[in-house]
């Protein structure tokens, strides 16, 4: 059996939630997940929407790479 790993080099990911502390928990935990695989943060955008209701939306889109090792 010949098993072979290829590192994840980049990877987005996309949050929303209803408030902004769930929002910033959500990718807190998510940047710890993706450091056991040696992925950091590259880049944050995010922005706040009005549903059909009024009532705020946040999301944002996170960009992991993979750490440069030296």
């Amino acid at each position: 059996m010949n098993i072979e790993f290829d590192l994840i080099q980049d990877k987005i990911e996309f949050f929303e939630a209803r408030d902004l502390q769930t929002l910033e928990k959500k990718i807190n935990e998510q940047i710890g997940h993706n450091k056991s695989i040696l992925l950091s943060v590259h880049s944050v955008s995010h922005q706040v929407t009005l549903d059909g209701k009024g009532h705020p939306l946040y999301t944002a889109a996170v960009h992991f790479k993979a750490k440069e090792m030296n």
